[in-house]
């Protein structure tokens, strides 16, 4: 198959749906620009409210359900509208809110190598947790997955962070996430990530 066609159906995928995740709907989504090719992986790091975890609140935003009264802080983000493709629970519980085929609305202003508006051609992660915070290691097991499933159906070229496909303006994943456990599961050379992210030892435990 040309690196360049429409995935096909595998027993891993059906239409852009990973068949080891939960499914919940987004309407947050759109088509992706003709011939675009998916070819980018960004991790983000979210909790509702920030620092809190295990409810359904992540849920509830991706589907435009959360109630804006039940916490303060859901005033300041009152009226967005977001979605990413995957959230990864810190227990390891996966969920795609939408297909990979199309374009989830995850990464707003953008640029990465050369291009802007990385929503077009990525492919977008969230993983339970703060910026800078540390993740769980039931989190990278389902992140390196499907990170390896995704590799192997879309011509995945690069991974990073939202901190660096708008740096200044985002800092998730941030400090506290391990980039070099994550090519070392995958068995990724350095070209897939982040310029210079492995020399800066960005990692804090």
């Amino acid at each position: 198959m040309n690196r360049s066609d429409p995935p096909r159906p595998t027993p891993l995928w059906r239409d852009g749906r990973y068949q080891f995740s939960g499914w919940l709907a987004s309407p947050n989504f759109g088509p992706r620009p003709g011939s675009t090719k998916i070819d980018l992986v960004v991790l983000h790091s979210i909790s509702l409210p920030p620092g809190q975890y295990g409810g359904d609140d992540v849920d509830r935003l991706f589907t435009n359900q959360l109630d804006w009264n039940a916490h303060p802080y859901f005033k300041t983000i009152q009226g967005m509208e977001v979605s990413a493709h995957f959230f990864i629970r810190r227990n390891g519980d996966l969920v795609q809110f939408v297909s990979c085929d199309d374009r989830a609305w995850h990464a707003g202003a953008s640029s990465y190598r050369g291009r802007n508006n990385c929503n077009d051609n990525s492919i977008g992660i969230e993983l339970e947790g703060v910026e800078g915070g540390l993740f769980e290691e039931s989190q990278y097991e389902t992140l390196t997955s499907l990170c390896t499933a995704i590799l192997q159906h879309y011509p995945i070229a690069h991974i990073a962070g939202h901190e660096h496909i708008a740096p200044g303006r985002k800092a998730d994943p941030g400090t506290g996430f391990d980039w070099p456990l994550l090519q070392q599961a995958l068995g990724c050379t350095s070209q897939y990530f982040p310029d210079g992210i492995f020399e800066k030892n960005t990692f804090q435990k």
